[in-house]
């Protein structure tokens, strides 16, 4: 298993110092919030491109993926009943598939909440059938560029739409795209599942369905920094063989986003050598 920090954590810093920090601190790589990196990230020319892999290069950290992909540009939407909001979000989508590929990304998580909202209106299954084409529509683009797309099922109220991994699982299935995944992020699987994070592991990641973990604790700080027990996540990852990446996502950060990234991983490590 490798250690990915996201980057929005050290968004203050330029990305070629993003990456140096967090190799000074032990990362693999960064999760990459494509907004940090300005408003129209997913269309990026070629030599910015090439400049972000050179600072990845030079720091010897991976890109391991891509997450937050909506918040920018503004007034986008999966589930928007206007067509042409919704074919320019697939757009932004499938732009954001080619720049993960470009940048050696592995996956890209799919939260974006706001931007997948369906309401409690009488369009309520309309709105969700129109996220779920959004969802098909990009399947095929990230089985080309051979990454996964990962719908994250997030916890209320921040979403409306996918909020346990039940309910993940059965969308990828309708689907049937080999590309198209889930993942599992602790904080709102802690808030929103019945069972422990742990039986979750067990339970899901025998049926190749999840591609990706994020770990934060359910007060939205690092993993370490509040009374969620993350031992027996690491023990069940590696009980069920995962080998992919662990990106530590806090929201809050305390005192500030470095001591945090520094305190998340060395958490994480030693759970890591404990549990070997």
């Amino acid at each position: 298993m490798k250690l990915s920090l996201c980057n929005e954590v050290l968004r203050e810093f330029e990305f070629a110092r993003q990456c140096a920090f967090a190799a000074e601190l032990g990362y693999a790589g960064l999760e990459v919030a494509p907004f940090t990196l300005g408003e129209n990230a997913y269309r990026m020319p070629d030599s910015e491109r090439a400049a972000l892999r050179r600072a990845t290069q030079e720091a010897g950290v991976a890109v391991s993926g891509l997450h937050w992909l909506l918040v920018a540009p503004a007034g986008l939407s999966i589930t928007s009943a206007d067509r042409a909001v919704w074919e320019r979000t697939v757009d932004v989508m499938r732009r954001l598939i080619e720049l993960c590929a470009e940048l050696g990304g592995a996956y890209l998580v799919h939260g974006s909440p706001a931007q997948r909202r369906i309401g409690a209106g009488p369009d309520r299954a309309e709105a969700a059938k129109r996220g779920e084409a959004a969802w098909a529509a990009v399947a095929d683009d990230a089985a080309k560029s051979g990454v996964a797309y990962c719908v994250e099922p997030l916890a209320a109220p921040d979403a409306d739409f996918v909020n346990t991994l039940d309910e993940a699982a059965a969308l990828v299935r309708r689907i049937g795209k080999p590309a198209l995944k889930t993942m599992l992020d602790t904080s709102s699987a802690g808030l929103t599942e019945k069972m422990p994070v742990a039986d979750l592991v067990r339970q899901w990641m025998p049926t190749g369905l999840v591609a990706h973990v994020q770990f934060n604790d359910r007060n939205r700080r690092g993993p370490g920094e509040g009374e969620d027990r993350f031992a027996p996540v690491v023990r069940a990852l590696r009980e069920t063989g995962y080998r992919g990446w662990i990106a530590m996502e806090p929201f809050q950060y305390r005192p500030d986003g470095a001591a945090c990234a520094a305190r998340a991983i060395g958490y994480v490590q030693g759970l890591m050598e404990a549990t070997a």
